[in-house]
């Protein structure tokens, strides 16, 4: 959004704010309709011409407002691990947002282990098997084509006789239009849910900021399909000016930005924090 916001301060810095491009600029910045239509509607009841600065205060108040003022931490139980699944489309960073996860808990003091539940491709076990290498972080793994709800299974078995206490199931990358993939998902999600009828505890999606109004429609489809879908991942925000992904899928949907990644090492990768982000706006 720094970017976006930036730019638009540029155009209208010389001359009046025009509203109509005010409105082009915000629904090409992935803010979505709906807060769009809310920020013009503020600014025309004003009733004068309005200067860059005031119509970027508005857009940062609205968007305050929209977003939760505190966002919760991971639960951490006692007696159990804590299960997070993963979720997404194919190409977004998910193995990698995945292995940045399971370091920030590490940073943090955490035990973690992993569970290479993709295994649609032998590629995504490699990567996260390395990434679990390089981090000295424990992993469960299936052989290519496994059975990813098994793998889970053996997964959560090895974390909770070892006391640990984040399991982190990287799932297979999900084309959301295609039944059978959900269908595997769900049967992810019933097995744990065998285990330990709370499980899993987190659903976090996984959405690339530089693909605007698609990272909605995946938030939707993966919230019909799981309905249980607990937070987003945004992944690529490294200057990319799309954050307004983060609004709309708050705004339409209610999940909120859990975790954001902005670069590509290890700890590029950070909580949401509401406020930083609308500070950084400009």
């Amino acid at each position: 959004m720094a970017g976006f916001f930036k730019k638009l301060l540029q155009r209208f810095t010389r001359r009046k704010v025009d509203l109509d491009e005010l409105e082009e600029s915000l629904i090409t910045g992935d803010v979505g309709v709906r807060m769009t239509l809310q920020i013009l509607d503020i600014l025309r009841a004003k009733g004068r011409d309005l200067q860059a600065e005031e119509v970027i205060d508005v857009c940062r108040e609205e968007i305050l407002k929209i977003l939760p003022a505190t966002i919760p931490g991971l639960p951490e139980f006692p007696d159990k691990p804590c299960v997070i699944l993963v979720v997404g489309v194919n190409g977004v960073g998910k193995t990698t947002s995945t292995a940045k996860l399971a370091h920030l808990l590490q940073r943090q003091g955490k035990t973690v282990m992993l569970a290479a539940a993709d295994t649609f491709r032998a590629a995504a076990i490699e990567q996260l098997d390395q990434w679990a290498t390089r981090l000295s972080i424990p992993i469960i793994k299936g052989q290519y084509k496994a059975d990813p709800a098994a793998v889970c299974h053996d997964a959560w078995e090895a974390a909770k006789s070892r006391g640990i206490q984040y399991l982190i199931c990287d799932t297979a990358g999900r084309l959301h239009n295609k039944h059978n993939l959900m269908e595997e998902l769900s049967k992810i999600e019933r097995v744990l849910g065998r285990k330990d009828p709370g499980s899993p505890h987190e659903t976090l999606l996984v959405v690339d900021a530089t693909t605007g109004s698609n990272a909605l429609v995946q938030a939707r489809e993966f919230q019909k399909a799981t309905g249980q879908l607990t937070g987003v991942i945004v992944t690529k925000l490294d200057g990319s000016g799309k954050g307004g992904v983060i609004v709309s899928i708050q705004q339409e949907l209610g999940i909120p930005a859990r975790y954001i990644g902005t670069g590509e090492t290890q700890t590029d990768f950070e909580a949401f924090n509401s406020r930083t982000f609308a500070e950084s706006i400009l």
